[in-house]
């Protein structure tokens, strides 16, 4: 995008949004700020035909971690229960990578927020909540919501809007490091599934 690589940025991405993590990249290449924000859009479009040009390699390379199938699966059948995708990703590359693994038989995507709606983190949750009082008719008080993550950012967004967290050791983060971000549950997988659904439901 820049006619030139942006060399070894270093640039930590768990938990950050995709227009977020552009944005560090652009300014450790030397691009002003204004300058870097006009290519973001450009940037971010060029990721999402990427990613669904590589759906198959996704697909072939990748896994849904131990546990996760089951526990959508049982959390759909539940009345109460309406789950989507809360996540840094843009819109499309987020239904790349769940539909990859056919997990988006079991979310309701259109309730989701995205890095697509907000390069703030921390703005997503009561995106997801509104969205689900205006397309679905259900209404849910912060506290009835959960965000389950694997890093300290997805605590981070769930404590500003009030909802509760699970972070999972299945990312970048140890179990230990989770543990010291002070969730409200911290597991090392999903796979006792009947567990987390006791607690989800909780």
């Amino acid at each position: 995008m820049l006619g030139r690589p942006a060399g070894d940025h270093a640039v930590r991405m768990s938990g950050k949004t995709d227009p977020g993590i552009a944005l560090e990249i652009l300014a450790f290449a030397g691009l002003a700020a204004d300058e870097a924000q006009r290519r973001v859009p450009d940037v971010l479009a060029r990721l999402e035909s990427e990613l669904a040009a590589a759906a198959d390699q996704v697909r072939a390379e990748g896994r849904a971690h131990d546990g996760i199938e089951e526990l959508l699966a049982r959390l759909h059948a539940e009345p109460s229960v309406l789950q989507s995708v809360l996540t840094g990703n843009t819109r499309a590359n987020a239904v790349v990578k769940v539909a990859a693994f056919g997990l988006d038989r079991w979310l309701d995507l259109e309730v989701g927020a995205y890095g697509s709606d907000h390069h703030d983190r921390e703005m997503l949750v009561p995106l997801a909540v509104e969205r689900a009082a205006r397309l679905r008719g259900r209404r849910f008080d912060p506290a009835q919501v959960w965000v389950v993550g694997d890093t300290p950012r997805d605590l981070a967004c769930a404590r500003v809007a009030g909802a509760r967290c699970v972070l999972v050791a299945t990312g970048r983060f140890s179990l230990g490091e989770l543990r010291e971000a002070g969730a409200d549950h911290t597991l090392a997988d999903l796979s006792d599934t009947a567990a987390v659904v006791d607690l989800l439901l909780t």
